[in-house]
């Protein structure tokens, strides 16, 4: 008779393309990006409760800051991380952050005038929000082969957003009777919990997954002992090259939507807006859960790498073109929506798949360049042009977002580009 463990495994086999010998480092992965993005969300409310108390010119400085805070983050990450050895690297950065947001709870109350440190923390966890999934999916591309990561990142993935619909109920309900501050406690302790779960994650690397030629030997080899190396890594490989100029293309088109949708509800009450928000998070998050969890891993392995990271631009381009004759909120929440779950469900998973690929080196530190110093260079960059092109020159919504859809355009011919690079690499799988 067949067990209830073995009917489980059999059925997430069948309906998640889990394989048996893996379900229990998935579901292991699973918990640790659930518990980091439901601990970020957690600060997420504490950071914005904050910035409300100040100007638009304070926040817009803020944000210019956090480029160039980002950049020394990057570096000194480079520098720590090619002195020591693979198996460190993860739990130490977690680490980290959980002793750095319980300093900030401690802290906090002994400021007459708190508000240099809850500038700070304001950059700090902004900083936060991408470091930890790009630490985190380097270490997923270290544990798993790439047919695995095909079929098992996109679920992995949804862990995230799990922990996105989990985290904001905890600041929801309890924000008002615990306070502000015990919320950076309370996400410290959720982030000192991931360590053991990364421990256990390298003993099944060997025992379960038997990835044990999978990149380096985590528990010998070090990284190049130049700090600067990331950098120097994106602007001399075409490859990261490209996929710098992905994100960079990605994060112009959220901001220009996020400006659009920013004008447009301004016509509404404050409640109004939050509800309106409130409802897309919610939406946007279960489309999410979803569509990572039962169709992403399968697109890849159907569709190519080529047609998958293409997707979403298409889409958004379409979306861009629409908006620019029927300049309506619901046009700019719908694209919103198909934006943020595509790419927490499609596109994200899908560029990972692009780091299974390259070197160690490149993966712990030239991937943290990309994903947080291309990133926040892209914040500053694409808000300045939106605001020079609807304020300097006096540009209507339909206008910018004509030039939205032309930047969609460049930004799908970029993913096809990934795309067809990585396919015809031979990375991937073979449809059955």
């Amino acid at each position: 008779m067949i067990s209830n463990n073995t009917g489980i495994k059999k059925l997430f086999d069948k309906l998640a393309n889990v394989h048996s010998n893996e379900l229990t480092a998935t579901l292991v992965s699973f918990a640790i990006v659930f518990i980091l993005m439901a601990s970020y969300f957690v600060l997420r409310p504490v950071r914005d409760a904050m910035a409300s108390d100040w100007s638009d010119t304070e926040v817009s400085q803020l944000w210019n800051l956090q480029f160039f805070v980002s950049a020394g983050i990057v570096s000194l990450y480079g520098l720590i991380i090619s002195k020591i050895k693979f198996k460190n690297v993860v739990p130490l950065v977690y680490t980290c952050f959980a002793l750095s947001f319980m300093l900030f709870y401690f802290l906090a109350p002994t400021f007459t005038d708190p508000t240099l440190i809850e500038k700070t923390f304001y950059i700090w966890v902004s900083a936060f929000s991408l470091f930890h999934l790009s630490v985190f999916w380097s270490f997923m591309s270290d544990t798993f082969n790439k047919e695995q990561s095909k079929r098992l990142f996109s679920i992995i993935g949804s862990g995230a957003s799990a922990g996105a619909i989990v985290g904001p109920l905890i600041p929801a309900l309890f924000a008002e009777s615990i306070g502000i501050d015990s919320l950076m406690l309370i996400a410290s302790l959720g982030l000192l919990t991931v360590v053991p779960l990364v421990l256990f994650m390298y003993r099944l690397k060997s025992k379960q997954l038997h990835n044990e030629d999978v990149t380096a030997d985590l528990s010998s080899a070090t990284l190049n002992s130049q700090w600067w190396s990331g950098f120097k890594a994106v602007v001399t490989n075409k490859t990261l090259m490209a996929i710098s100029l992905f994100i960079l293309l990605y994060v112009f088109i959220g901001s220009f939507v996020y400006f659009e949708q920013k004008n447009l509800l301004a016509d509404y009450t404050r409640p109004e807006r939050a509800e309106i928000l409130a409802s897309i998070d919610w939406l946007v998050n279960s489309l999410t859960f979803f569509l990572a969890f039962f169709v992403t891993g399968r697109m890849v392995t159907k569709m190519g790498m080529a047609a998958t990271l293409g997707l979403l631009p298409v889409l958004i381009m379409l979306g861009m073109f629409i908006l620019a004759f029927a300049p309506l909120l619901v046009i700019v929440l719908g694209i919103q929506v198909a934006r943020r779950a595509g790419n927490y469900a499609v596109t994200r998973p899908a560029r990972e798949m692009l780091f299974t690929d390259v070197t160690a080196d490149e993966r712990f530190k030239a991937k943290p360049v990309i994903d947080i110093v291309v990133y926040r260079g892209g914040d500053a960059v694409s808000s300045s042009l939106f605001a020079l092109l609807s304020e300097g020159l006096g540009l209507g919504l339909a206008a910018i977002s004509a030039i939205g859809a032309f930047i969609a355009a460049i930004w799908g011919g970029v993913a096809v580009f990934l795309g067809r690079r990585y396919d015809a690499n031979g990375k991937s799988v073979p449809t059955d």
